[in-house]
């Protein structure tokens, strides 16, 4: 089974962040090198990266049988090692096995995870979108979106893929005000898409990257380079005439767009703090279910009264029952799946591939949206959302080039 979720947007490179590598086992004396050597090969045979199980094939031990040394010696053992080589089937005449067509054309599986990861995030918008035309409850719609994720996790946990990670009073105060963020990025994300047309919320959201930069400078003390200050001219030029003149524009939706820009800036900061040796699978499980109980007191307090008195049963007379329970249980199972390939996605490519993969994601939402739900936009509208999307692609190209230069001088 794939992984499992992760965070929209940029936010997805922040959760990654929450990962490290464990810390090395102390090396242990033991008699026969070449047997400790063999048992180290067959436990790494079996790899958990980012939840996704990857099973291969486990190496036969060198040969120790008793002798007149206790051992065979070390030059038969090798002899015997040479006529079974690594690449050989087990219980195979020694032929290597064939490279499947997987293993020989790994860009096709890269292409598809990108394909999968546009088209679940288009479906989700659109349906999305169309639940709010029938049925304006966003901080509701939000806790569904949550509690499906959730139940798809525990049903996971409860198959064993992954195994569930224990969590403690310490990783807890570690995790939640990066789930606190989460949700409030996600709710208010919500309420922006109810209130304005999803490619303005977008548009809107385009300007996280600069959040980014601010939070960078001016909260953590790390100095963002002028290059990436510019960078960012269009991006904050190309929202600001995309506003002007939006034919969809009000300022609930504007508002709520700019706390989520804010909410998730903040999420990807406590993300940097929030290190642990957990798996990206269980870190964003266990995220999404504090997620849910932060979210669920605001929506019986905010939509609840409104909700039992007439909100159910409008949109039930609208679409139907069974049309009304499908679409919510259908548009929280494309947001968990979205994100779960999302995180599948990034984790197979490069930063700067990554970088290029989101600004094109933000493209293929804005265009599939006016074009499914028929949105009449301005010209200035129009120009200022193809500068703002190109000013998020220069952005994201020279940080990525500045991640690989650290990266290369680190090496």
């Amino acid at each position: 089974m794939p992984a499992l979720g992760t965070l929209s947007g940029g936010g997805v490179a922040g959760l990654l962040r929450l990962r490290r590598a464990s810390p090395a086992a102390p090396a242990v004396a033991t008699p026969f090198p070449a047997a400790a050597r063999c048992a180290a090969s067959a436990s790494a045979a079996v790899v958990h990266d980012g939840g996704q199980l990857v099973w291969g094939r486990q190496l036969r031990p060198a040969l120790l049988l008793p002798g007149a040394g206790g051992v065979i010696p070390s030059a038969q053992a090798a002899k015997r090692q040479a006529l079974r080589p690594p690449a050989a089937a087990a219980g195979s005449a020694g032929e290597a096995k064939p490279a499947g067509f997987l293993e020989k054309y790994p860009a096709l599986i890269t292409g598809f995870f990108f394909f999968m990861w546009y088209f679940l995030n288009v479906i989700f918008n659109i349906l999305n979108k169309k639940i709010y035309n029938y049925f304006p409850y966003p901080y509701f719609v939000s806790v569904i979106h949550l509690l499906v994720g959730v139940v798809y996790c525990l049903l996971s946990w409860t198959v064993g893929l992954p195994k569930r990670a224990p969590i403690n009073s310490t990783l807890l105060k570690l995790l939640f005000p990066v789930a606190l963020c989460h949700a409030l990025g996600h709710v208010t994300s919500n309420v922006s898409f109810a209130a304005v047309a999803v490619s303005f919320a977008h548009t809107i959201k385009a300007l996280e990257p600069f959040f980014n930069a601010a939070a960078t400078q001016f909260v953590l003390g790390q100095p963002v380079p002028l290059p990436l200050w510019l960078s960012l001219a269009p991006v904050v030029i190309g929202v600001s005439m995309a506003s002007l003149t939006e034919l969809s524009f009000n300022w609930t939706g504007f508002i709520n767009a700019m706390i989520s820009n804010i909410s998730f800036t903040y999420r990807s900061i406590y993300s940097k703090k929030a290190m642990t040796d957990m798996d990206s699978t269980n870190v964003y499980a266990y995220i999404s279910i504090i997620a849910l109980i932060v979210c669920i007191p605001p929506a019986l307090i905010i939509e609840g009264p409104t909700l039992l008195q007439h909100g159910f049963n409008d949109a039930i007379a609208k679409v139907g029952l069974t049309k009304f329970v499908s679409d919510l249980f259908f548009v929280g199972l494309f947001y968990h799946l979205y994100n779960q390939v999302a995180t599948n996605t990034l984790e197979r490519v490069a930063p700067l591939t990554h970088a290029v993969g989101n600004v094109l994601k933000r493209v293929f939402v804005i265009g599939f949206s006016i074009i499914v739900f028929g949105n009449r936009i301005t010209t200035q509208t129009g120009i200022g959302t193809c500068i703002a999307i190109a000013g998020v692609a220069i952005y994201s190209y020279i940080k990525a080039k500045i991640e690989e230069e650290k990266r290369a001088k680190s090496a």
